[in-house]
């Protein structure tokens, strides 16, 4: 078989015990950057930055039209529980 075929095989057996509730994946609740924006007291356009994303795309997130990702979701999270150490990562360029 060639290495495409084991990659699919073997991908397709950890997607069943996914579905199954086995297996290595991780599930994180869902983050919303309202919350997480009012929870750390700041503003849309003091929140952007720090999302290292536009004004206007932040906003889309709020409001729905836009999801969120997953390395932008772990990153609303670390700000919801260390708002300053990402402030101080972002300063420190």
């Amino acid at each position: 078989m060639s290495t495409f075929a084991d990659d699919l095989i073997r991908s397709l057996n950890e997607a069943l015990a996914h579905a199954k509730g086995a297996g290595p994946a991780m599930v994180h609740a869902p983050v919303t950057p309202r919350e997480v924006r009012t929870q750390v007291r700041l503003t849309q356009a003091q929140m952007a930055p720090l999302m290292g994303m536009s004004l206007s795309g932040y906003r889309k997130w709020e409001q729905g039209t836009r999801q969120v990702s997953g390395p932008a979701a772990t990153l609303l999270r670390v700000i919801a529980r260390e708002p300053e150490a990402v402030k101080r990562a972002l300063q420190s360029r």
